[in-house]
């Protein structure tokens, strides 16, 4: 299966215990170049200590304090009001029919279950499940995990999961964060994966040849080449090959409807889904490097302006992938024209800041590659924001250099002139906290 690897365990009780996969995979992949522990518990990072200022946690306070309340529809349960209280749009379902989560039972290809995100929640919903899965991303600290029971209650609310053994939640998919993933996976028609058939992590640098396996994907891909909506019993004599697109897959014809919030598994928000999973882990992962590096640094008597050169490695390898992701390096690209049936991509666009000339990073392209301006919209994220200074700086300094064509690296080959002239000057239009080099590279030009 494709699926956003959420996996927490904990110790005592069951809610301790559920073991939150809102997606998982298994089998193997390409692992990332780093894939060392980080020793999130401890000092600076403090993962189970530190109060937590997620979308969740926010909204939980709120229900604590008598201002919002969680409210039971069926056949949904508390699925709508989580989704209308967290900003999370019914568009943005897509629907995964692997079975792989603690409630593993009750999905199937005839029950997928779906998975609803925007920029800062994954929200998983299982026909029948006891219970919501979320992953809420908090600007410092990473993926939080919670739960929301299924049952009506007289006073729900969200339960944190604790995280309690790391080969379950941590992994070198993750880069070694508390975090999530995407997987893709060939399935038989109970859901589980066939024999002899390969596992892909994905991103957005995947060819769509190995994406989507145990996804429904609906919508018009000119007929891409993917492994969505595929299920088989018996890989015939060797490697499955991958599933023609199709235009406009009908889900009616595979399972019934009427008890989903919506009708649809969106190929864009798949291709969102694609880009924006890893670099939640991306940004984590460069976050937690550089607060390790000063924390190490200080215990050796040396502050941020004199860093050894194992600290600042520390600190720019993980901040120089993050700024190659941010500018989609290595894309793979589309072959043809992309369109969703959801609503989806308009709603998207609409979210993000414009320039003067109504341009924004949310606006898609989506004939040859998914944006029609190559930075991602997550710059503009809390957890970008978050970034402690001195890896902050270096991926504003890298992004500047690429921008303004000082870096024109084969690395960046994919931005031509015109998309760097173009993302540099919504960017300083749009995002707040830039140094004054950016504004003084545009009068420059």
């Amino acid at each position: 299966m494709s699926t956003v690897n959420a996996y927490a365990g904990g110790p005592g009780g069951a809610a301790a215990r559920i073991g939150l996969t809102l997606l998982i995979g298994l089998g193997a992949g390409v692992a990332p170049a780093r894939a060392q522990f980080i020793p999130f518990q401890e000092e600076p990072i403090r993962y189970y200590v530190d109060k937590p200022e997620d979308p969740v946690a926010k909204l939980q306070e709120r229900i604590d304090r008598g201002e919002r309340r969680l409210r039971f529809e069926a056949p949904n349960g508390y699925l709508r009001s989580v989704l209308a209280e967290l900003d999370v749009p019914l568009s943005s379902q897509v629907l995964v029919y692997s079975r792989t989560s603690l409630q593993f039972r009750k999905v199937s290809p005839k029950t997928p279950r779906a998975l609803y995100f925007n920029d800062d929640v994954y929200v998983g919903w299982i026909n029948g499940g006891d219970f919501l899965e979320i992953v809420s991303f908090d600007a410092n600290q990473g993926a939080i995990f919670y739960t929301v029971g299924q049952q009506r209650e007289e006073a729900p609310g969200f339960a944190r999961t604790e995280l309690d053994c790391i080969q379950c939640h941590v992994a070198p998919r993750t880069r070694g964060v508390p975090g999530v993933l995407i997987r893709s996976i060939v399935t038989n028609d109970k859901g589980n994966q066939a024999p002899k058939t390969p596992t892909y992590d994905t991103d957005h640098r995947s060819p769509l040849s190995e994406r989507w396996g145990g996804w429904y994907v609906t919508g018009s891909q000119v007929r891409q080449p993917h492994l969505g909506n595929l299920i088989v019993d018996k890989p015939a004599g060797g490697p499955v090959g991958a599933a023609a697109g199709g235009d406009a897959f009908d889900l009616s014809s595979r399972f019934p409807l009427d008890e989903y919030a919506a009708r649809h598994s969106d190929v864009v928000a798949h291709l969102v889904l694609d880009h924006q999973v890893p670099l939640h882990n991306l940004i984590t992962r460069a976050n937690y490097e550089t607060r390790l590096a000063l924390h190490a640094e200080a215990a050796a008597g040396r502050g941020p302006s004199s860093l050894s050169s194992e600290a600042r490695k520390r600190i720019d390898d993980p901040s120089e992938e993050l700024v190659r992701y941010l500018l989609f390096a290595g894309e793979a690209p589309l072959t043809g024209p992309v369109v969703g049936d959801s609503g989806f991509a308009r709603e998207f666009s609409d979210r993000g800041p414009r320039d003067g000339r109504g341009r924004s990073l949310r606006d898609f392209d989506l004939t040859r590659r998914i944006f029609k301006y190559p930075c991602s919209y997550l710059i503009y994220s809390k957890a970008f924001d978050a970034l402690p200074a001195p890896s902050k700086d270096y991926v504003q300094r890298r992004l500047l250099e690429v921008l303004t064509g000082v870096d024109d690296s084969p690395t960046f080959a994919h931005l031509t002139r015109v998309d760097r002239r173009a993302i540099l000057e919504i960017l300083v239009a749009t995002k707040p906290g830039l140094p004054p080099a950016w504004k003084l590279a545009l009068v420059g030009k």
